[in-house]
């Protein structure tokens, strides 16, 4: 956990709670890479898709972190919206291999970014 307690330190962040949004498109790594985050006695030996989302909760020495794992299938997306307002930050995931849907991933990408919600929390 030495990175995130690290990286909240070099942001300023004074939150003892921080909440995260992970998206991308399906079977894009963001449980995976939700799993690293955790501290070691906490991770899963087996990842399964995420089918709506499912939420994770684990600390490091300074932060209680909870991250939203969003679906990423098509049918879900429109549902990423509505967590925007509560999130303090978002890791949005890419797989560079799926070269056939790197257009998707950077129209879902475009429209996070130049959402309302978003537009909003950069200002604040």
């Amino acid at each position: 956990m030495g990175l995130l307690d690290r990286l909240s330190g070099l942001l300023g962040l004074k939150k003892k709670e921080v909440h995260v949004l992970c998206l991308g498109l399906d079977n894009s790594g963001k449980t995976t890479i939700i799993n690293k985050l955790k501290p070691s006695n906490a991770q899963s030996q087996d990842i399964v898709p995420t089918i709506g989302f499912s939420i994770e909760k684990f600390k490091s020495s300074s932060l209680s972190f909870t991250v939203f794992d969003m679906s990423g299938q098509g049918r879900y997306r429109n549902l990423w919206e509505h967590y925007y307002k509560d999130g303090q930050a978002i890791i949005f995931v890419i797989d560079s291999s799926d070269r056939l849907r790197m257009v998707v991933a950077k129209e879902e990408l475009d429209t996070l970014l130049n959402h309302p919600d978003q537009i909003q929390a950069v200002k604040t």
